[in-house]
């Protein structure tokens, strides 16, 4: 947050507390204050491996329950997907990522940041998306030759997914109160915040 304090920290300040305003409930306030609760051995090892020292992308440069990690053995089809305006994990190192698996691959970039661009249903008709049916080499290459779509990733997402051997068998959505628990209020829950 701090990185985008104008946005994410001042307005909040200025409006909540100086100005006494009521925040207005919306699903990616909920998501942004969801923190990770990682333990603090992971979340180190996680910057040292995965950030400072990049060693994912290196054959053997993990080691996962004494199993050595190489994404080069990955075979089966792979979607990868990245923000355009991301600055926690810039889309062209995913993109340099998405080149790694041996195994088909798509990817797609999304439109905004890497929450809002995440977080971006259908129905909402926002920030889009771009497509290439090629991987170049450069990420700039797949960005010149990338199309445009309006709307969400999702329904790309949801169409690669059922282009894949067994990708008719979908998981049949859940209805809030079909269970054996009762519904308690609305989406996200006082109990997020």
């Amino acid at each position: 947050n701090m990185l985008r304090a104008n946005d994410l920290i001042w307005s909040f300040v200025v409006n909540r507390y100086l100005l006494g305003k009521t925040p207005f409930p919306a699903d990616l306030l909920y998501w942004i204050a969801d923190s990770t609760r990682l333990p603090a051995a992971l979340h180190r090892y996680c910057l040292d491996n995965f950030y400072r020292g990049n060693r994912l992308p290196q054959p053997g440069g993990i080691t996962l329950a004494g199993v050595d990690v190489d994404l080069a053995r990955v075979k089966i089809p792979c979607y990868f997907l990245a923000t355009i305006e991301d600055h926690i994990s810039p889309w062209r190192s995913s993109y340099l990522g998405s080149r790694l698996p041996r195994g088909p691959v798509r990817f797609v970039l999304g439109g905004s940041g890497h929450v809002a661009g995440i977080v971006n249903p259908p129905s909402h008709e926002q920030h889009g998306f771009w497509s290439n049916e090629e991987l170049p080499q450069h990420p700039d290459d797949f960005l010149a030759g990338a199309v445009r779509h309006p709307g969400s990733w999702w329904t790309d997402w949801e169409q690669w997914l059922l282009a894949q051997p067994d990708g008719n068998t979908l998981v049949v959505a859940r209805h809030p109160g079909d269970g054996a628990l009762a519904v308690i209020e609305d989406a996200p829950g006082r109990y997020v915040a």
